[in-house]
């Protein structure tokens, strides 16, 4: 049961992971204000989608509580009695839906572009001014840095730059959730970025430094500020315009890192539409200035692709083929082949 309008494809991802059986929102799958991703991925993993524009369900329904749906009717348990009703998204419906938003998103585009020219103004002494960075422990010059955010097909992105991670050793950071995916996957963020409102508190603790997003918009707080200070964890306060994968980017920038790598970063246009943003002048001006040092997780892996690590292998051959030769020196026949071979030697050699 969830009350997301425009379902992002993270979002129906997450929803996948966790294998549900069907799933009701409470606002409309798709808005038509442009051809948002989420119910695709759904109907291609097989799970039935409904809609139900009920208001009074969202007060009804508690977590674990049984749910059943026939006919178009929803019933929950303890009240039986009361039918809430349910519309089926099937394939067919889903794809009018679709086709129609695409209609629109030329007019969607142009404000979008126009919102972008005004932020830019707003942003743009700020972001191309000289940042005043706070100052890490974490050292980053001359290294490379890997920025995970939890954008779509991160987790495929982070496990193709797998054997990169690996062997060149980069500075791990997570964009909020995307310290969870670093975790998920077996490594451990040496920063995390954001404003700490996606993050579990096991990531947190995880001993990586915190460097907490304040915006600079007075009406904007850092949501999880008061977290992290309830919390007690020690932390840094970075005040400044822009998306939290954006400062991310320019913390590595500005420390003087080689390389930049980007896993599940936002730039296309649907992107930031489904992330809910009036404009991307943020990412442009960010973009801009880190440009010469940033590269997709998707070029690195086609760059750096897997492979057999036969010099790991060739040890472990090594490893695994000494007690075998040890055992066989140590048996009769083993001592007497010694033998053998020492008066071969001595014949040869004549001594």
């Amino acid at each position: 049961m969830i009350d997301h309008p425009d379902l992002d494809g993270v979002a129906a991802e997450a929803l996948v992971s966790r294998q549900v059986a069907a799933v009701v929102n409470l606002s409309p799958f798709i808005t038509g204000r442009y051809p948002n991703s989420g119910p695709g991925i759904l109907l291609r993993a097989g799970i039935p989608l409904y809609e139900c524009h009920n208001p009074g369900l969202a007060d009804a329904i508690q977590d674990g509580m049984l749910a059943t749906i026939e006919a178009n009717c929803l019933r929950l348990a303890g009240m039986s009695d009361l039918c809430f009703g349910v519309e089926h998204l099937d394939e067919e419906r889903v794809q009018k839906l679709l086709a129609l938003a695409q209609e629109r998103l030329k007019s969607e585009l142009r404000a979008f572009a126009q919102n972008t020219l005004e932020y830019l103004q707003e942003e743009s002494e700020t972001l191309l001014d000289v940042l005043e960075v706070p100052e890490i422990s974490t050292p980053i010059a001359g290294r490379h840095a890997v920025v995970v955010v939890r954008g779509e097909r991160f987790k495929q992105d982070l496990n193709a730059i797998r054997v990169y991670i690996r062997d060149m050793h980069p500075v791990l950071i997570g964009v909020d959730g995307g310290a969870d995916a670093l975790l998920e996957m077996g490594f451990k963020p040496d920063i995390i970025v954001g404003d700490m409102d996606s993050v579990s508190d096991s990531a947190l603790r995880c001993g990586a430094e915190l460097v907490v997003h304040q915006y600079t918009n007075a009406e904007r707080i850092s949501p999880g500020l008061e977290r992290v200070q309830a919390m007690g964890l020690p932390h840094k306060v970075w005040r400044t315009p822009g998306t939290s994968e954006d400062i991310a980017m320019l913390l590595a920038y500005e420390k003087g890192a080689q390389l930049i790598v980007a896993v599940g970063t936002h730039f296309s246009l649907l992107e930031f539409l489904e992330k809910g943003r009036r404009g991307m002048s943020s990412t442009f001006l960010t973009r801009l200035r880190v440009g010469d040092r940033l590269v997709d997780a998707k070029g690195v892996s086609q760059l750096y692709p897997q492979r057999f690590a036969w010099r790991e292998f060739s040890w472990l051959f090594v490893t695994a083929l000494m007690p075998v030769v040890v055992a066989f020196l140590l048996s009769p026949v083993g001592r007497d082949l010694i033998r053998l071979l020492v008066m071969w030697l001595r014949l040869r050699l004549h001594f």
